[in-house]
């Protein structure tokens, strides 16, 4: 009876094992499956124009007495009641006009670019969302942070606000702080081009650089080899020697990108010399608006709250899903970035006081 027993007792452990394993790839499968039916992201839609009456509506509250607050939720009342009123007068008459009346609607994307230019998978989700609703009464806004990066990156990112052209969208691009060398390279393809006085714009150059360690290799008795096929596959490497066949044509290459980056400059905004601004300089906007690099110099927020005078103003915002695991390494790896940049500036401090 006792064998009987722990015979039993083994069967049951091994039967709960095997449900065990069964139901965690079972889980697993899944997980799978909804990974693959769920979109890459989600796309977010921001009605700037209501965000702006809350923010006043929530100052008017603090600021006013009662009695005043009370007289301006009539007023502001009264006021939706009449721009309602002329806005259906007005889409009325467009509509008797060619059949079609509404409002103008202006789209807000933005832009946040690294060497990389990684934030070009969003932009691309944003752009064809709009471009599923925008009409060419409509505009388009881009918020374009960007120090430059990859030439074949960046390359991408301008051709996709080309696509707004392309469906004869006006596009306006306002830059706060840098659009530099890629990141001008997208700027300059705007219908207008805004800037705030002391952003930083230009960079109309090409950069190759990298460290070369062939001394220290040879120094250290260490061989490295590369087999290609084809006479320039390989020009300069950090392991190889330097020759001057192989620099001469690095350098042929990275004149032609140049020329390449002048001419994309000069097709989309003519009115620059080209031959003034391209020369791998910055300027703030201020400098750059008497070099006819920007047509107006103002914020971005100035741009958007005069557009809600006479647009309904939206906020186009895509989210690319990122696995947990990713999440996790990205907030440990910010995590490590901000307590270096807490520790460089405490010792910068220190030199002063």
């Amino acid at each position: 009876m006792e064998y009987l027993f722990e015979y039993g007792m083994f069967l049951a452990k091994t039967a709960t094992i095997v449900l065990a394993v069964f139901l965690i790839l079972g889980l697993i499968v899944a997980a799978g499956q909804r990974r693959r039916q769920m979109p890459r992201g989600n796309i977010t839609v921001t009605h700037i124009n209501r965000e702006l009456d809350s923010l006043k509506d929530s100052m008017q509250r603090v600021v006013l007495d009662k009695f005043a607050f009370k007289k301006y939720l009539k007023a502001e009342k009264k006021r939706e009641k009449e721009e309602e009123k002329q806005r259906k007068q007005a889409a009325d008459a467009k509509a008797e006009e060619d059949g079609e009346g509404r409002r103008k609607r202006i789209y807000v994307l933005d832009f946040e670019g690294d060497m990389e230019a990684s934030g070009l998978e969003s932009l691309r989700q944003e752009i064809t969302a709009v471009l599923t609703m925008a009409e060419p009464a409509d505009e388009v806004i881009l918020r374009l942070e960007s120090p430059g990066g990859m030439v074949h990156a960046y390359g991408l990112a301008s051709s996709q606000l080309l696509r707004f052209k392309e469906h004869n969208i006006p596009l306006t691009v306002c830059v706060d702080k840098v659009a530099a060398s890629g990141g001008y390279m997208m700027a300059c393809v705007a219908d207008r081009l805004i800037a705030a006085p002391f952003a930083i714009l230009g960079s109309i150059g090409v950069l190759v650089q990298m460290p070369n360690i062939h001394r220290l290799l040879k120094k250290n008795d260490v061989d490295f080899e590369m087999i290609t096929a084809g006479e320039y596959k390989r020009t300069l490497t950090p392991f190889t020697e330097v020759t001057e066949k192989g620099r001469d044509k690095l350098r042929q290459d990275v004149e032609e990108m140049h020329v390449l980056f002048k001419q994309w400059v000069k097709q989309y905004r003519p009115v620059v010399d080209i031959d003034q601004i391209a020369t791998g300089e910055t300027w703030v906007g201020l400098q750059a608006q008497q070099r006819n690099m920007v047509d107006a110099i103002s914020t971005s927020d100035d741009c958007i709250v005069q557009a809600c005078d006479n647009a309904d103003v939206y906020e186009v915002s895509y989210e690319i899903r990122v696995p947990l695991g990713e999440r996790l390494g990205g907030a440990v790896q910010q995590a490590l970035d901000r307590t270096l940049m807490v520790w460089w500036q405490r010792l910068r401090t220190s030199k002063y006081f």
